[in-house]
């Protein structure tokens, strides 16, 4: 599994992306003010669980898999998290990642893509 630094790193590459640190010390990932990938933090040492949006297909997919559950407060919008650093290669977490940023920046109006530069 990617690390915590890896994972942001990632995200901070994404046109647009801001990160801030909420909930306890969570690193909180948006575009245009709506949240795309979320690292909370559980404690040095542990595995650090990942969760993001994906598309209604892919969650119905990766929700079957082990180690990969309905996020949290979030499945109702289609989130999954991450809980295992067997759930899935660094590849797909990154291309998932990448993915669900561009589920939201989809969902943003064409105002904000535009100040954005998206």
């Amino acid at each position: 599994m990617i690390t915590r630094e890896q994972f942001n790193q990632h995200c901070a590459t994404l046109k647009g992306s801001t990160h801030v640190i909420q909930w306890g010390g969570a690193d909180v990932w948006k575009i245009g003010g709506k949240i795309f990938a979320i690292a909370p933090h559980v404690g040095e040492g542990e595995f650090q669980t990942i969760s993001i949006k994906v598309n209604d297909f892919v969650y119905e997919i990766l929700t079957q898999k082990d180690g990969i559950v309905p996020a949290p407060y979030l499945a109702r919008a289609k989130w999954i998290q991450i809980q295992s650093p067997d759930a899935m290669t660094d590849e797909d977490l990154i291309q998932h990642v990448t993915d669900a940023y561009e589920i939201i920046t989809t969902k943003l109006t064409k105002t904000l893509r535009h100040e954005l530069g998206l």
